[in-house]
This record gives C-alpha cells, sequence and structure tokens, in this order.
C-alpha cells in the first residue's frame, strides 16, 4: 500500500442515496462493503461523515435558528449517521467504534490517545460530532481528525471522478485535474473543501484525494493507483 493509513470523508447525502434525507440501508451497506474490503488490505481506516441528510447548521439558521444551535443540530446528525454505518460494519465482521467530538453517553469521548489505541487493535473509527464546536464544518473537521489520528491521505468523496475547471453536470465540456496543488485549488476558487480544512491540510503537508465512493475506488486510493484528482500539499 502507499497509504497505510487514511481518514476517509463521506457527505451525509451520500447516505441518503436517491432518497435526498435519512438513510438508505443499501447505500450504507454498499459503503461497508468497500470500506471492509479496504480494511483488509491492511490500511488503518478512520471516517468522518457529514449530516446534510438530517439536518445543517447553516439551512437552520436561514429558517430562524441561532447558528450555535443549528450547528449542534448537525454535530447530532453525524452521531446517528455514524451509528448507522457502525452497525453495517460491525454486521460484516469488523470491530468499529464511534468516537465523538462531543459528549454523548453511549459513544467514547474522541481525544487522539483514544483513537491512536483503537487503530493500533485494527479498529474502524467512525468520527462524530464534528470538532464539537459550532461555525466550523465537517470538513474542517475531517482535516483536523486525519492529522490527529496521523494519516497519511485524506479522501474526499463526492458525486463526481474528482476536481473539475467548471461543474461537469452542467457543462460538458468541463476538464478533469489529475493533479492539483492546493495553493492552486484556492486561486481558482474550486471548492474542493472549506477554506479552514485547505489550511489546516496545507500548512500541514496533507494530501487530499477527491473521487467516487464507487467500486474498489477505496482500496485502489490506498494502493496509490490513479483516480479521482490529488490535491498536493
Amino acid at each position: 500500500m502507499k497509504y497505510r493509513r487514511l481518514l476517509l470523508k463521506l457527505s451525509g447525502e451520500a447516505l441518503a442515496g436517491g432518497k435526498g434525507s435519512g438513510i438508505d440501508p443499501a447505500i450504507v451497506a454498499s459503503m461497508a462493503d468497500a470500506i471492509v474490503r479496504t480494511h483488509q488490505l491492511g490500511a488503518d481506516i478512520s471516517i468522518v461523515i457529514g449530516a446534510g441528510n438530517i439536518v445543517r447548521g447553516i439551512s437552520m439558521s436561514a429558517q430562524g435558528f441561532g447558528r450555535v444551535t443549528g450547528d449542534q443540530m448537525g454535530m447530532l446528525g453525524t452521531v446517528i449517521n455514524c451509528l448507522a454505518l457502525q452497525d453495517a460494519l460491525i454486521e460484516r465482521g469488523v470491530d468499529a467504534r464511534v468516537l465523538s467530538g462531543v459528549e454523548i453517553g453511549f459513544c467514547e469521548k474522541f481525544s487522539q490517545k483514544s483513537a491512536e489505541r483503537h487503530l493500533s487493535k485494527r479498529r474502524i473509527l467512525l468520527l462524530a460530532g464534528g470538532t464539537g464546536n459550532p461555525f466550523f464544518t465537517t470538513d474542517t473537521a475531517a482535516a483536523l481528525r486525519a492529522l490527529e489520528v496521523g494519516a497519511d491521505l485524506l479522501i474526499k468523496a463526492t458525486k463526481v471522478d474528482g476536481i473539475y475547471d467548471a461543474d461537469p453536470v452542467k457543462v460538458p465540456t468541463a476538464q478533469k485535474f489529475e493533479t492539483l496543488t492546493l495553493a492552486r485549488a484556492v486561486e481558482l476558487d474550486l471548492k474542493v473543501m472549506d477554506a479552514a480544512a485547505l489550511a489546516l491540510c496545507r500548512d500541514n503537508k496533507m494530501p487530499i484525494l477527491v473521487c467516487q465512493m464507487e467500486g474498489d475506488n477505496l482500496s485502489k486510493a490506498v494502493r496509490g493507483e490513479k483516480i479521482g484528482t490529488l490535491v498536493t500539499p
């Protein structure tokens, strides 16, 4: 493997599949299968999941809720998603633990030491609760946790197969980037991740792979095969 330890960032919407909201058990099962195959290669895997299929903090604040309240609701949404994926992983015979950035009675509180202990025992980590603070997205949480667990690669799963110079759904002639520097991504305003997440990755030399979560892409990623777009420090 080229990358032994990885942090996988999944969107909450991905768990909803075609439903748009909620959790689609078939999608969760497919994701769990791909994660288990990669884990069996020997990779250490940590996962951060968004909560867009349940609630978005920014959307809730636009509807009249305070931003802090909205973000706290979103943090709870990530716990729900992590529990769903944990259950699917355990059904497949893999030990998976949910560690939360916020205090939840039935989840272990996240710390760097506890994460390292679980990873050393070959457990898959589902990192819920964002950073534990409002005003930070799950993109930023993914970048932060990737650094804390000592990941070699941050993988951001998206709907398209990489980063393009325009929306490929709307612009058929959009060109895909095979590789890209973080500085160039910021300069072109490509919305790879939010500014705080990109700054963390740039300052700490964390590479980001943007690709689709389908088939054996996750296994190909840890082997260093050319898929998606690799964003280098």
